[in-house]
């Protein structure tokens, strides 16, 4: 079984199994939490205690507003019945530093992608488009267009452009677990007032306005988390040594930790673990209304129920108009499944012999003098840089293709 580590104990991996061997990770939360709650915010600055690099402290502020005073609680609650970790895997996103703007990092694109190439494909079309519809004047455009140019053919993982400093940023998803299995929603989790079960329901984008800051002042319970996860790394002999090299140079070169905003997926109990059937959501109701899609359009498609050419009947509209043609069962039993879902804040899921859960998952982002981690050498990546969108002049028009060759001939 793939596997991390904490403090030099191993931890299960979500994707290929997890099992519910007691991990350090929640008793290390709540010794951190009781430190910093006496007062000793500076607890595990100390090299000898954290053991990588030289870390920075943790600035510690009590909070004061009831809501979150109630969020920290829900925090406490949860460390204390979630003593262990199920690790997906590092995700990748996008962040920039504007000049003079200090030590933070703000998110461009959300750290969700499953490869590094996939990021910078997405900062290619975010500077394409700028440099089309935003350049302030042709000397911007050309800029904005020569960095486009090194994203279509090479690897890279950070470059400046208009004074801004763009990275491919690299963050760890977890999950914790318990006796009950892994992480579902908290009480305190935002819900909407009134559900919206329509698949053009809009949500926030993940990660949206957040600037990573390893100065910014965090609650007693988010400094024991980041404090208990900077010794985390990879362990487990189903890792190749260079992998697990890699991870643990990592707590040296980035010996921080910061912690992104909570997301929420969609997981399956398999016989050996969690097996993910989502991507990262910005809340549990978006998680459950995935959900739903997958039951009533996507999964009675992917079992000849439903033809693909029409795009518009689901399992639902289907058993309405009193369908009953072969699998009509079927169906049915898709609805039923769907509206369980739909029947209040449903967050565990029994349908066709599979348990599905609306997980809550957690990413960290390693930190370093340098500011966030990018990724490591060992990082895979899916597919090749290449062309995403058509070449423009520098007055931010599209050019055909063959009108580019001939342009660059004459140059």
């Amino acid at each position: 079984m793939s596997s991390l580590s904490v403090g030099g104990t191993a931890l299960p991996r979500l994707q290929g199994g997890v099992d519910h061997d007691t991990t350090p990770l929640g008793v290390e939360i709540r010794e951190r939490v009781a430190a910093v709650s006496t007062g000793r915010q500076d607890v595990g600055m100390e090299r000898r205690e954290t053991g990588p690099g030289n870390a920075r402290p943790v600035v510690v502020r009590v909070p004061v507003d009831p809501v979150e005073a109630v969020v920290e609680a829900d925090a406490a609650d949860a460390a204390k019945r979630l003593a262990d970790v199920a690790v997906r895997g590092p995700l990748f996103g996008v962040a920039k530093q504007d000049e003079g703007a200090g030590p933070g990092w703000s998110v461009v694109l959300a750290l969700t992608d499953g490869c590094p190439q996939l990021a910078r494909d997405n900062l290619n079309s975010t500077l394409w488009f700028r440099a089309k519809d935003d350049a302030r004047d042709r000397a911007e455009r050309r800029e904005l267009l020569a960095a486009v140019a090194r994203l279509e053919t090479e690897r890279v993982d950070e470059l400046t452009v208009a004074g801004t400093r763009y990275r491919i940023v690299r963050a760890e998803e977890y999950a914790a677990t318990g006796p009950d299995g892994i992480e579902e929603p908290r009480p305190t989790d935002p819900e909407p007032a009134v559900p919206d079960w329509t698949r053009s329901s809009r949500h926030p984008d993940i990660d949206a306005g957040v600037v990573l800051d390893p100065e910014a002042p965090v609650t007693p319970m988010q400094a024991a988390e980041r404090l208990a996860l900077r010794a985390f790394s990879y362990a487990g002999t189903r890792f190749p040594d260079a992998v697990v090299a890699d991870s643990r140079r990592a707590l040296e070169t980035h010996p921080d930790v910061l912690l992104l905003p909570a997301t929420f997926t969609v997981v399956e109990k398999t016989a050996s673990g969690w097996k993910p059937v989502s991507g990262p959501h910005v809340s549990a109701h978006a998680a459950r209304l995935s959900l739903d899609f997958a039951l009533t359009w996507a999964w009675p498609r992917m079992h000849g129920l439903i033809s693909f050419e029409d795009a518009t009947a689901d399992a639902r509209t289907l058993t309405a108009a009193g369908f009953s043609g072969p699998g009509a069962e079927e169906l049915a039993a898709y609805v039923e499944a769907a509206d369980k879902l739909r029947a209040g804040l449903v967050n565990r899921l029994e349908f066709d012999g599979s348990v599905y859960v609306i997980g809550r998952t957690r990413r960290l982002v390693r930190w370093g003098p340098d500011g966030p981690e990018g990724p490591r050498p060992t990082d895979t990546n899916s597919q090749v840089p290449s062309r995403i969108h058509p070449p423009l002049d520098e007055d931010g028009n599209i050019l055909p293709e063959d009108d580019e060759g001939q342009r660059e001939e004459a140059d």
